[in-house]
């Protein structure tokens, strides 16, 4: 499948903002399964863009420095992405939790995709002894790493409501634990501190998942939205695979993998600092639209009652308030 996607995003400042100094994590990476083909990002009024390196997780990062005052700031990444992922398929041979588990504590690999540094508890991810009860039915240590995955991410689709309205971007896991519903960020951590918790090597991911219109009406500009799931390690056969427990399902032709990291705060995809005074929206539209069609997994349709990706009114809202833009 290939893919032109725009994502834009909009910072209005009530008074002139004097200075910004911004990390941007919006060019998908190199991943299994998809490749970049072009990629281009505009800024407005301008400013200094220029290489920083990923301190934490796999992202690819330019650093923004705006010096001019402006009351407006607008950032637009473009790019064209060629996906091509096959679904997983669980079989009786699939090493065990308890083998990945010992696979991954043994693993002597530091780099950024290594398995060891998903293993423990991260700033926005803490272990919980709640959700770790909660998720130890589906994470037997003799059952199938692809199975169990899957399986819990099936049981949190079908026992969390998706509501944009119930949780904050810094909202813990254990507060959407509590309160059985929230948005596929919510989702992923709850899923990543189960796994974490039975010693399975875990990651956050920040992407895209396109939307269709329901049948018989036009597609909305900027109606697809940012998204975020799981990688589980699977032993050094499989590698990652992907999970979405928002929808119970694998990651697949329609997700796009933008940066990895052991939790949002290391992959955000715009942070930093701003100087200035007064309120302050942001206005975030994403759309990932298709140049081919092939026979794929399912996608989601725009207004669909079935749980579906993170709506950018909830990034808008809360990214805004969190980061200080």
């Amino acid at each position: 499948m290939l893919y032109r996607i725009r994502h834009v995003t909009r910072f209005d400042y009530a008074q002139p903002a004097a200075f910004a100094r911004c990390n941007l994590r919006l060019k998908p990476i190199l991943w299994s399964g998809q490749h970049v083909l072009d990629h281009a990002l505009s800024v407005e009024p301008g400013g200094r863009i220029f290489p920083a390196r990923a301190e934490a997780g796999l992202a690819n990062v330019v650093r923004l420095v705006l010096e001019a005052p402006t009351n407006r700031l607008t950032i637009e990444s473009s790019a064209r992405i060629r996906v091509d992922r096959p679904i997983p398929v669980p079989s009786p041979g699939d090493r065990t939790l308890a083998d990945i588990a010992g696979l991954a504590r043994a693993s002597r690999d530091v780099s950024p995709a290594g398995p060891a540094a998903y293993l423990f508890p991260s700033p926005q991810i803490p272990l919980d002894a709640a959700i770790a009860e909660w998720c130890a039915p589906d994470l037997a240590p003799d059952r199938g790493v692809l199975d169990a995955a899957h399986a819990l991410a099936v049981r949190i689709q079908r026992s969390f409501d998706f509501d944009p309205s119930a949780t904050l971007v810094d909202t813990p896991p254990r507060a959407a634990f509590d309160k059985r519903r929230g948005v596929c960020q919510d989702f992923a951590q709850i899923m990543i501190s189960g796994l974490r918790a039975a010693g399975l090597p875990a990651a956050y991911v920040s992407g895209y998942l396109r939307t269709l219109p329901p049948p018989g009406r036009p597609r909305l500009v900027g109606a697809d939205a940012t998204h975020a799931w799981v990688l589980v390690w699977a032993g050094p056969e499989l590698g990652w695979v992907g999970v979405d427990p928002t929808n119970g399902i694998w990651m697949a032709e329609d997700h796009v993998v933008v940066a990895i990291g052991r939790d949002y705060a290391e992959i955000a995809p715009i942070d930093g600092i701003v100087l200035g005074s007064g309120a302050q929206d942001m206005h975030v539209s994403v759309d990932v639209e298709p140049l081919e069609e092939t026979a794929a997994w399912p996608v989601f349709r725009e207004g669909s009652l079935f749980p579906g990706p993170c709506v950018s009114g909830r990034t808008r809202r809360n990214t805004a308030r969190s980061k200080g833009f």
